[in-house]
């Protein structure tokens, strides 16, 4: 592992160069990560950093992602910050170890179990279950008539699921909204859309529907063309299509974690700035759980719709 002083005196030792960071992503696939990349090129534009930017094709590309590790190593990056595709798979933590001996790692958004790590950058995603949860359980209080919900969520192996999954039921205890049914898959629109559908196929009275924000935004538009029951709709997190959905009443609520500022802070972070290097704490901004009454839907900050990163 790289520790911090080591990290430092690279930084002192390379003055002079242009720093270098390597971003590996799972996947530009929702429009969440397409935040997170906005705010990477910004704030790398203002420290004049340069960036290597690869998507891993998904949170089932682990091999593909191991290879960008490897490659980031040879291109003599001087830091990696990596959104990985799993927190916990022994041979992707086996690699992250080993390209830490040459190159800072910091995790980039989603949790990571690796004591081989220089910094994290990211929000707990317990919370955002959690803060989504206690918001339904205001709405939906127990005694205002029992409800159910199907949870359309990301993949359990990308280390949020499980988290937003626990914050979420423990949010909702004393509620009278009780998740009945959880379906899972990778979070491009394409496979939460088909989620959406065999959910809504499988349960059609089901009285809520919580869902990544790609499965909500394929809902929108499901019940849009259908003539069905309407459930209520809830998202696990904000991009750009919730964020509409919020605006024009169709979601009823969602956390934000503000992608586009944890893009920003991972770049000061692995520059060393901030105080935020302590690779055993999260930094991250405060989640808000915004709703079509939030003042502060309009002052969100989400990459501009034409946006996508200059990938390697």
């Amino acid at each position: 592992m790289i520790g911090a002083g080591l990290a430092m005196g690279l930084w002192a030792s390379a003055a002079s160069a242009t720093p270098l960071f390597c971003v590996l992503v799972p996947h530009f696939k929702d429009e969440y990560w397409l935040s997170v990349g906005f705010g990477l090129e910004q704030e790398a534009d203002r420290q004049a950093v340069d960036l290597i930017m690869m998507e891993a094709g998904g949170y089932n590309a682990r091999a593909a992602q191991i290879a960008q590790l490897s490659d980031c190593v040879a291109r003599d990056a001087n830091a990696i910050l990596i959104g990985a595709v799993s927190a916990d798979h022994p041979v992707l933590l086996r690699a992250i170890a080993t390209a830490a001996h040459e190159v800072p790692v910091y995790a980039l958004v989603n949790e990571l179990h690796s004591p081989a790590l220089s910094g994290r950058v990211g929000v707990d995603w317990y919370d955002m279950g959690l803060d989504l949860g206690r918001h339904m359980a205001d709405l939906h209080p127990v005694g205002s008539g029992e409800l159910s919900a199907t949870l359309i969520t990301g993949p359990p192996e990308s280390g949020w699921t499980t988290p937003l999954l626990d914050g979420l039921r423990a949010g909702l205890a004393d509620s009278a909204v009780t998740i009945s049914t959880i379906y899972g898959a990778d979070t491009g629109v394409p496979e939460q859309l088909a989620l959406v559908y065999e959910a809504l196929s499988d349960a059609p009275d089901t009285d809520i529907l919580i869902g990544s924000a790609p499965a909500i935004e394929a809902a929108v538009g499901l019940i849009a063309v259908g003539d069905g029951p309407t459930p209520l709709l809830y998202a696990t997190y904000a991009n750009h299509s919730v964020l509409r959905g919020l605006m024009n009443g169709r979601i009823g609520a969602a956390p934000f974690d503000d992608p586009a500022a944890q893009g920003e802070l991972a770049i000061r972070q692995a520059l060393g700035r901030d105080g935020t290097g302590d690779p055993n704490r999260l930094f991250g901004p405060e989640i808000v759980v915004l709703t079509p009454q939030s003042d502060a839907l309009n002052a969100v900050t989400l990459s501009p719709p034409d946006y996508f990163p200059d990938l390697d």
